[in-house]
């Protein structure tokens, strides 16, 4: 390595060309990135005591040590950024300057693109000091031709370069600042060479200044940094190019990001942290033979979930069906279950899974979702629910499997039934509901073909909002209207839709009905039978509430298997070693503590409806997700190991041990011995830390 500090400017002069390798980021900088570099010039220029402005390093490979008389293009590792706004600084400063105008403090038009951006007597790329990446390559050579954009313009060069004519104009045609402050510009030259330095490690740590590299700029710069030139390329237009093209330019970080979240859960059946994907991906990565041709299957297997990402996730889905279903799941913000979708998918491409199979599948998805929500069930399971949905897969019995699993869910994962789902959803607030449009339109378009656009109409309370409610509708609700209104206001009963939401206002009932454009002749499914009611009251609403829910059940419906299918998927072999309670005789029938156990027995399984009961040779496991209680029995008292780190838990009375450096038995770091019953409601509640602490780590 070599490093010096120097003039940005004389850098760029001296210098014969710039190449973004492939490996690297797109330019990403943002208006507060221009702003600030903006700002630093200007400052620069404008105050004469400041001699230089330091704006970071550029760091680059070549074949050996630069050397000023070489003509090699010059791979930057670091320095993008910078370099190219600068270079979109240069370029709008040039357009500003009149073509015969006296030169300022030494710059003028054809001094700043002979020098700084163009190389004048070269052809082709090599004309340009600076060539980016492929998808912003075309937009900076169109600005530095002074040509029109082209169609699929990058969005950060081209918008980044009319901010700082935009900035220009506003100088209105004072420059000698820009022009001073461009020339106080410093930067550490640094030079790399392939057979000394570690592009790879200087690329990670090269992260402190500037827009923060994304987790998919280090995933990209990993996958390909260390390949040959021509292995290098191919990978990246075959498969990474055309993943990068799948997302949005302004947000590709940040979708790729999740997509590769989504990716490395189905692979490793992990939920890595967003902020960790790259370190995730490398240990992944890594397990394979990244030496052989390893990396094009990786790569390959990537591109491939990619494009059944876009589709479900960013709506690039052909087929109508899949399309629509795919919709509702965005709308419901249904991420946690991509990377079983995307295994779905997967076999839906190979013909494991019929178009009407896969469609039938998220909707699925999207019922359990969407009941869970309505029936207030924490979400905090969902992440490792469809994390590990894969594993009850029967890809022979597909569908079935599928309903089985759902069916089988306990507790806090379980599928709500129907009546759970139709007393909560006519009970819930559906107006405060985070995604009301959603089931408005789902209830709304359920069984037409002629699809309502809920863009044209507003939510409508049917029972108006107002809380000095009019003489009419005190009189219509009863003497109890007050806590009939702050009770049913905002349910399914009294919610619809209208285009004439200012015409109603409070009006009574009757002249909602009958007036023009009144519910009496509203063309749409939610005001069925409106217009045969005389007047509107509790009655009323639960009446309509009980005919809307009943619609709800079949919108969102539950999957549905015969007992007998059910049993086939519940029943498990019993293993040739299986223990027992007579395998611990101090418990089991006529045993000293057999008391003691069948009482706290009682009160662990009645926990939760998730809790299992398993006998094993040395203690009793009781579990939820996993053990959350272990309890071995001997003669003389029940010993307890509680699945938690033993500062997590409180225990005012002191009587847990921690054990953590102890070898024992169970699983966990706490230990508690119950000898009596008259503790047995104070080691209860030790217990129950040990399992709300294990269902709220159920990562979300």
């Amino acid at each position: 390595m070599k490093a010096t500090e120097t003039k940005l400017l004389e850098f760029l002069k001296k210098s014969p060309q710039f190449v973004i390798p492939i490996y690297q980021r797109t330019y990403s900088w943002t208006e507060p990135e221009c702003r600030q570099l903006w700002n630093d010039i200007i400052r620069a220029g404008n105050q004469e005591k400041v001699s230089g402005h330091f704006i970071g390093s550029i760091v680059y490979i070549e074949a050996g040590l630069y050397q000023v008389t070489s003509q090699s293009p010059l791979l930057v590792i670091d320095g993008q950024q910078r370099l190219t706004s600068v270079m979109l600084i240069l370029e709008a400063l040039a357009r500003a300057l009149g073509e015969d105008e006296e030169p300022i403090d030494g710059f003028s038009r054809e001094k700043i693109r002979s020098y700084f951006l163009l190389n004048p007597l070269e052809k082709g790329d090599r004309r340009y000091k600076l060539l980016l990446t492929q998808g912003d390559r075309p937009t900076l050579l169109t600005i530095m031709q002074q040509k029109p954009l082209p169609e699929e313009a990058s969005t950060r060069v081209a918008d980044n370069f009319a901010l700082f004519e935009g900035w220009i104009k506003e100088l209105k045609g004072d420059l000698t600042a820009l022009c001073a402050g461009l020339a106080k510009l410093m930067v550490v030259d640094i030079a790399l060479t392939r057979d000394q330095d570690n592009p790879q490690l200087i690329f990670e740590s090269m992260n402190s200044t500037g827009k923060e590299l994304s987790q998919a700029d280090l995933i990209r710069n990993f996958v390909l940094m260390g390949l040959e030139p021509d292995h290098q390329t191919r990978i990246y237009e075959d498969h990474w190019r055309l993943m990068e093209v799948l997302f949005p330019q302004d947000r590709y970080g940040s979708h790729f990001d999740a997509f590769m979240r989504h990716y490395l859960t189905l692979r490793t059946g992990e939920i890595p942290n967003l902020r960790d994907v790259y370190s995730a991906f490398k240990e992944y990565a890594n397990e394979q033979d990244l030496a052989g041709t390893g990396v094009d299957a990786l790569v390959t297997d990537v591109h491939a979930l990619a494009g059944y990402y876009a589709r479900m996730a960013l709506g690039k889905e052909p087929d109508q069906d899949l399309a629509d279903a795919f919709r509702d799941l965005r709308e419901l913000k249904v991420d946690v279950a991509f990377p079983f979708l995307l295994e779905l998918y997967h076999d839906y491409e190979a013909g494991a899974l019929t178009k009407g199979e896969f469609v039938e599948v998220v909707r699925l998805v999207e019922s359990y979702v969407f009941r869970r929500a309505v029936c207030a069930i924490p979400t905090n399971s969902l992440n490792k629910t469809f994390a590990t949905f894969g594993r009850a897969l029967r890809k022979d019995r597909y569908v079935e499997s599928i309903k089985a699993h759902f069916l089988s869910m306990p507790s806090y994962r379980r599928f709500p039934h129907d009546e759970e789902f139709r007393q909560a959803l006519a009970q819930r607030d559906l107006y405060n509901f985070p995604r009301r449009s959603y089931w408005l339109r789902r209830l709304e378009n359920h069984g037409r073909k002629e699809l309502v656009s809920l863009s044209e109409y507003t939510i409508e309370h049917i029972m108006p909002q107002n809380e000095n409610l009019s003489a009419a509708w005190r009189a219509a609700l009863g003497a109890d209207w007050k806590a009939v209104q702050e009770v049913w206001l905002h349910t399914i009963g009294n919610l619809t839709l209208t285009k004439y939401n200012s015409e109603y206002g409070d009006r009574p009932f009757a002249e909602k009905r009958d007036m023009p454009g009144g519910f009496g002749k509203s063309p749409l499914n939610l005001n069925e039978g409106l217009g045969q009611l005389e007047a509107w009251g509790l009655e009323a609403i639960h009446d309509r509430a009980e005919r809307l829910t009943g619609v709800a059940v079949g919108v969102w419906a539950p999957p549905s298997l015969s007992q007998e299918i059910l049993d086939q998927y519940q029943s498990r072999p019993e293993p040739a070693d299986r223990y027992s309670l007579a395998d611990h005789p101090n418990v089991a029938a006529g045993g000293p503590m057999q008391g003691l156990f069948e009482a706290l027995r009682k009160e662990i399984v009645a926990l939760d409806p998730a809790v299992t009961e398993e006998f094993f040779k040395v203690y009793i496991a009781y579990k939820a997700e996993t053990n959350f209680v272990d309890v071995a029995a001997q003669a003389g008292r029940l010993r307890l190991w509680l699945n938690m780190g033993f500062d997590d838990l409180q225990d005012p009375r002191g009587l847990a041990k921690d054990v953590s450096q102890i070898g024992h038995h169970g699983n966990g770091d706490v230990e508690v011995s119950i000898r009596d019953h008259e503790d047995l409601p104070y080691v209860m509640g030790l217990i129950r830390q040990s399992l709300e602490q294990q269902l709220a780590n159920i990562v979300d």
